[in-house]
């Protein structure tokens, strides 16, 4: 086990599924307040890093919880479709 596969599992442990994925929804909340007020130069690109970082850390999470390769397999069909997309404009 990886050590970043410790702290999911220790996370888990801790406060629960729930309260992971409640997690995983304030953080992208946060990460999307972020843009908006980047948009606005109203805070730096810093701001909206370490929201970025935690929000990576969620999605790693929530792929380490509902499983890698189901996750991977949803990955490529979408690259499918967008690959799709971009050669019928």
């Amino acid at each position: 086990m990886t050590e970043i596969e410790e702290v999911y599992r220790a996370s888990l442990a801790r406060w629960g599924v729930e309260a992971q994925y409640d997690q995983a929804v304030e953080e992208c909340a946060e990460l999307i307040a972020a843009l908006k007020h980047f948009k606005r130069d109203r805070i730096g690109e810093e701001q909206v890093v370490a929201e970025l970082a935690d929000v990576t850390l969620m999605i790693g999470q929530l792929t380490w919880m509902l499983g890698e390769e189901r996750v991977q397999r949803a990955i490529e069909e979408k690259l499918v479709k967008l690959r799709r997309l971009l050669e019928s404009e």
